[in-house]
């Protein structure tokens, strides 16, 4: 596990692993976002960073914005984030703080991959490719606000009572469970067609395997050989779940790794370019021009401007 605000060489992006203070033996930590940014040095409540254990935020009051991956979302009432590791962050935070209206704050319920109790239902849901934002609405809003503010207060139990620390550890792992379960079943947050059957199995495997090498080849017929199907096989798959071909997903993902080295490291553009497979320079620029409409250069001064 990555000490905190450790330099990850590889990236040169800030790592940041779990670390419980109340219990460093646990997997699981809740509490309130005040909480959480209380202990918090400044500099990390604005940082881009990413983390080796999940996050979920279940907003509550107030408004601002969290970045997750180059995108921002609105934090609102009824908003629902999780983050799993690996993907780049910035904390949620208050877009104007001498507003009027109430301060920003959250259910936040931090665990590591291990942690959660096994379910097949919910391996989408906690893996690098899973959504990330979900606008609650009764009944679900309701539910699991309920689920997450059980999980604190047993959460809050165990810190005060250290003799029920075995049971109660048990019931968190089972309350996220309920929480994750409740949350796997609500319908894609992007209205993304749901795909089920072998289609689905071939495109998560096809994620895996892009995750692995997407830095070595961006060819889709190189990737469905490595799986062993046929590149119509694999587009039909890729097609039914993200409405994308596998090769228009390949890029994306180059796309997303470029911007996040451009961003937080200060890797030259040549470096990053030979770490995702680019050869020449000139083939990296014209690669990042046409998927995000900056160049490398230009991309990397909007970002610290």
């Amino acid at each position: 596990m990555v000490k905190s605000g450790q330099l990850d060489t590889a990236t040169g992006i800030a790592e940041f692993g779990f670390s419980n203070p109340n219990h460093p033996q646990a997997g699981i930590e809740v509490l309130t976002y005040t909480q959480l940014t209380s202990r918090l040095p400044a500099r990390m409540l604005s940082a881009v960073h990413r983390t080796d254990f999940h996050q979920i935020f279940l907003i509550t009051a107030g408004t601002g914005v969290i970045m997750i991956d180059f995108v921002e979302h609105p934090c609102t009432p009824g908003k629902l984030f999780q983050i799993s590791p690996g993907r780049v962050l910035r904390l949620p935070r208050t877009t104007d703080p001498s507003s009027a209206f109430e301060p920003l704050e959250a259910l936040v319920v931090l665990f590591t991959p291990a942690f959660p109790p096994a379910m097949e239902t919910t391996g989408q849901l906690l893996s690098p490719f899973g959504p990330v934002a979900w606008t609650l609405v009764p009944p679900d809003r309701d539910s699991l606000s309920h689920t997450a503010t059980e999980l604190l207060t047993e959460y809050n139990r165990a810190i005060h009572d250290r003799q029920a620390v075995e049971a109660t550890g048990a019931l968190l792992r089972h309350l996220l469970g309920v929480l994750l379960l409740r949350l796997a079943r609500l319908p894609a947050p992007d209205s993304t067609p749901s795909v089920h059957g072998v289609r689905r199995e071939v495109f998560e495997r096809f994620q895996y395997e892009l995750e692995r090498s997407f830095a070595t080849t961006r060819n889709a017929a190189e990737h469905a050989a490595r799986l062993g199907y046929s590149l119509r096989s694999l587009n039909r798959a890729c097609t039914a779940a993200t409405g994308h071909t596998a090769k228009a997903l390949i890029d994306a993902r180059v796309a997303l790794e470029a911007k996040r080295l451009l961003a937080h490291t200060d890797l030259p553009v040549a470096t990053i370019g030979r770490r995702l497979g680019f050869s020449e320079p000139t083939n990296f620029g014209k690669f990042f021009s046409r998927e995000t409409g900056y160049s490398p250069g230009e991309f990397r001064a909007r970002g610290r401007a």
